[in-house]
């Protein structure tokens, strides 16, 4: 965070703002996803963005990561009980989302 007056929204923003986050717990906030799923499921993200993005997710107690120390390894991501916490948002984003392509798309 920056020196100066506290921001509720910056500190917002940061943690799950962005091009891909809200994206990513979005589909978190269903069921927990395997790697390889996020991945297939946002093809339009590379993999080292997903990755990093994942690991400031985790960093920030909002995704918890399941490593479970197999060959071939197995990860899967769930959102934590703070992380669920932004469901409500995340759904009513994504509502708005289809509400303004429906508008936009029939102009």
């Amino acid at each position: 965070m920056t020196d100066g007056p506290y921001c509720p929204m910056e500190v917002a923003s940061r943690v799950f703002g962005g091009k891909w986050k809200p994206g990513i717990l979005f589909r978190l906030i269903e069921r927990s996803h395997r790697y390889g799923e996020l991945k297939r499921d946002m093809p339009w993200i590379s993999e080292r963005v997903l990755i990093r993005q994942l690991k400031e997710l985790v960093a920030d107690g909002i995704v918890h990561r399941e490593d479970y120390k197999q060959v071939p390894p197995r990860v899967e991501y769930s959102m934590t009980e703070h992380g669920m916490s932004l469901a409500p948002l995340l759904k009513a984003m994504a509502d708005w989302g289809d509400t303004h392509f429906s508008k936009t798309r029939s102009a």
